[in-house]
This record gives C-alpha cells, sequence and structure tokens, in this order.
C-alpha cells in the first residue's frame, strides 16, 4: 500500500503553476475546516450547558455488501440516539460538516483525518444544539430519534465509484453509495415508519441536504411531515477580491474528480455545466421538500475561502480582518456588505417561497445549529427575539412565517462572533 500511495503521488513533481496554486488553496481549505472543527468543538465542550449522554458510533452494518466506504476504504457510520415519548416516530438526522477534496493530495490528506476514515473519528460523542434531548436547550425535537450522519467522503455524498482511479491509487469516491446505505439500515431501524422528519446539515453537510431533500422525501412515508434545515451549506457562486473564480474552479474540480454529475439536479445539470449545479444557487428552486435556510451573512468560511482565499490576497492586507471581523477597516467592511447583499439578492427568488424559511443573521460564524449556545440558549442570536432553534420551530410546525433577515454589521448585539486570533 505505501508503494501505492508513493506512486500514485509522483505525480506532483509534474504539476503546473494553476494546479500548483489550485492544490495550495485545496490543502488550506481542509486544514481550516479541520481548525475551525477543532476550535467549535472546544468552544462546545467549555460551555455553561451540562454534558449530554456519549453517543456511541455504528459502523453501517450493511457497508461491505453495499461497497460504502469511506475515501479510504474504512467503514462509514453513524450515532443513533432513540427516541422517546410522543417523539419515538420522528426522527431529526444531521449531517457532519467538513469541506471537499479536489484533488489527489487533497485526499490523501484527508485520508489520515477523521474527514476521510472512520478509523480517526471519535468513537462515542455527545449531542448538543439540535441534536439535544435538553428540552431547555432544543424545546421541540428534544425527544425524538436523532442521527448525527458522519461525513467521510469528501463530496457532500454525491461522489460515484465509476470516477475511481484505476491505476493504483487507493480513492473511495463512494459518496452516493454511503448516502443511501445510510438511509437504507435507518429505514429498517424505524425511519420507515417516521410520522415527522428532519434532515438536516451543517456546511458540507448542508449542501448534502439540499442535494438529497427530495431523495429523503421519496423514501418516507407519503404522509410524513418532511423537511430540510440547511445549517451554512448555501455556498455563493461569487468571485474573490482579485476578481477569480476561485470557488468555481474548486467544485469543477471537486465534481470532475469524484463523478458528482450523476448527483445533481438533472433539470439543472441539461441546462448548466455539472459544476454549476453544485452551488445551491442554480437548483434550490427546484427543490420540491420544504427548505429552511440557516445562513450568517458574514459567514467566516466563505469570507476566507470564496471572497479572500490566500491567493488573493498576496499581502495578507486581508489577515486580521479575516480572523476577527471586528478587526476589519471600513474598505474592508464595504466589501464584506456588498458580499452580503449578494447573498440576499441570490436567496431574492426562494424569499417569494411560502413553504421556505430562513434566518438570515448578522454574524461572523459558520455553522450554528448543532452548538447549544447559538441554537438555542439565553445568550443565543436572536432576530425579531427569535432564536434559531424557536423561528425553525415555527416554521416546521407551521406555527407562523419564519422568515427573519437581521439588519447589517455590526446590528445585532446577541450574534456570537468567532474570533480566530484566540488560542
Amino acid at each position: 500500500m505505501a508503494n501505492h500511495r508513493f506512486q500514485s503521488l509522483k505525480w506532483w513533481r509534474k504539476l503546473t503553476r494553476r494546479e500548483w496554486t489550485i492544490a495550495a488553496a485545496s490543502l488550506s481549505i481542509l486544514f481550516f475546516t479541520l481548525s475551525f472543527i477543532t476550535h467549535s468543538n472546544r468552544y462546545s465542550n467549555n460551555s455553561m450547558t451540562p454534558p449530554s449522554d456519549l453517543i456511541p458510533f455504528t459502523p453501517l452494518s450493511n457497508a461491505q455488501q453495499k461497497s460504502a466506504f469511506c475515501l479510504d476504504g474504512s467503514l462509514p457510520g453513524y450515532h443513533l440516539q432513540k427516541g422517546f415519548g410522543s417523539g419515538s416516530d420522528k426522527w431529526v438526522l444531521h449531517i457532519e460538516g467538513g469541506g471537499w477534496c479536489n484533488s489527489i493530495e487533497t485526499c490523501s490528506f484527508r485520508q489520515t483525518t477523521k474527514l476521510g476514515s472512520s478509523r480517526f473519528m471519535e468513537h462515542e460523542v455527545q449531542f448538543f444544539g439540535i441534536l439535544s434531548s435538553d428540552p431547555s436547550q432544543n424545546p421541540d425535537f428534544f425527544d425524538w430519534n436523532k442521527v448525527k450522519i458522519r461525513y467521510c467522503d469528501g463530496g457532500s455524498f454525491s461522489g460515484h465509484p465509476d470516477s475511481e482511479f484505476k491505476n493504483g491509487t487507493e480513492f473511495f469516491f463512494r459518496g452516493q453509495v454511503i448516502w443511501e446505505a445510510v438511509m437504507d439500515e435507518l429505514l429498517s431501524i424505524g425511519l420507515s415508519n417516521a410520522k415527522k422528519a428532519l434532515l438536516s446539515g451543517c456546511s458540507a453537510g448542508g449542501l448534502a441536504t439540499l442535494i438529497h431533500c427530495d431523495d429523503f422525501r421519496e423514501i418516507l412515508p407519503k404522509d410524513a411531515n418532511v423537511k430540510c434545515l440547511v445549517d451554512a451549506g448555501f455556498f455563493l457562486n461569487e468571485k474573490d477580491v482579485a476578481g477569480s473564480p476561485t470557488i468555481e474552479r474548486f467544485y469543477q474540480d471537486v465534481v470532475n474528480l469524484q463523478g458528482v454529475a450523476k448527483s445533481l439536479k438533472k433539470d439543472c445539470t441539461s441546462r448548466l455545466k455539472p459544476y454549476k449545479c453544485f452551488f445551491p444557487q442554480e437548483f434550490i428552486s427546484n427543490i420540491k421538500t420544504p427548505v429552511f435556510l440557516v445562513q450568517p451573512g458574514y459567514d467566516f468560511w466563505q469570507i476566507q475561502n470564496i471572497l479572500v482565499p490566500r491567493s488573493s490576497d498576496p499581502h495578507r492586507s486581508w489577515f486580521r480582518c479575516k480572523l476577527n471581523i471586528n478587526n476589519c477597516n471600513s474598505k474592508q467592511l464595504e466589501v464584506l456588505q456588498d458580499f452580503r447583499n449578494s447573498l440576499l439578492k441570490t436567496l431574492d427568488g426562494f424569499h417569494k417561497n411560502p413553504e421556505g424559511g430562513m434566518f438570515i443573521n448578522s454574524c461572523f460564524i459558520h455553522c450554528q445549529t448543532w452548538v447549544t449556545e447559538t441554537w438555542h440558549s439565553p445568550r443565543s442570536p436572536k432576530i425579531n427575539n427569535k432564536t434559531i432553534a424557536e423561528a425553525v420551530g415555527d416554521w416546521y410546525f407551521n406555527r407562523e412565517e419564519a422568515k427573519h433577515i437581521d439588519c447589517p454589521f455590526p446590528c445585532n448585539p446577541t450574534c456570537y462572533h468567532m474570533n480566530f486570533t484566540q488560542g
């Protein structure tokens, strides 16, 4: 195996300058994703909330039969906490996030982390936010069956094995296969009898939620109330501050490398190049299942990787701003306001969808539904005096219209802003 891995990496020496730039950007995205997850876990674990039960990792029992493997060939899986009382026939699924890999080198690196191999995943995890069993932290979904789906394919559960290499490299692009295998297993243990179900996901998991939202609706009983919640998964197709289409090129590489096109909406790929249909703005209007978007107007991941990637800032004039929005000067804030305006303009059509919900706050953050402090607590971000959990609950149960759009930064004092200058 070591020899195969060495042989597969010899081609690094033949990379063009553009390919080296993309490779460096891809690795920085992956390093940043891992650092964000670590930072977020530390924030959650150090919170004032009491610890929840430890939920064990369950490897997919049908993985070998279905040929559903993580990038490195290990078994994918999930964490399941059974519902109780009136929540016994209700399900909330949350797809973990963690970026994407778009090249042999970034996928190779990912194989050595929990984002590409279950060998490095925690054997037990705590459930917070939307997965919490505490009614004070999760008022509408606390007693439901709760599932955290681990993310180890690097392609938002949309890759296909026919794109795998046949030259000795050892990559498993099985995202779509993993998705189908997980659904089959959950259906067999009770999901098939669900009366209510909510598919949710954060970041790349949020994008996976959008891609598979209608598929999820199709496999459940017709009389079930099925909806989808997307947390920081609406990635904009915007040029960076240097005028380069960095994220578009990155997505093109992901789609081509992992054979993602087969998982994308056919009514989109029939009119656009497949990689463009990896951007939610191109297919969200065609999703039939009701969707709720939780999206920060100043999504730090998008600011750091789409708007101002390292390649667009050679003199590092944005460095301090990207780590802490309070460090941004007036000109930088103007650029960030324009980026927020692009998000709102892109979502104008979705805003008119009577079945859709949205919570667009003005926080410098990325994912907010899986951490108690940002989901539902006395310190949670609020719009119209509603926490994210309250707004999502209003929408899911049709209690009232739930379209909340914040005023521009720095107007909302309830925001939690990530600060990466702190250790």
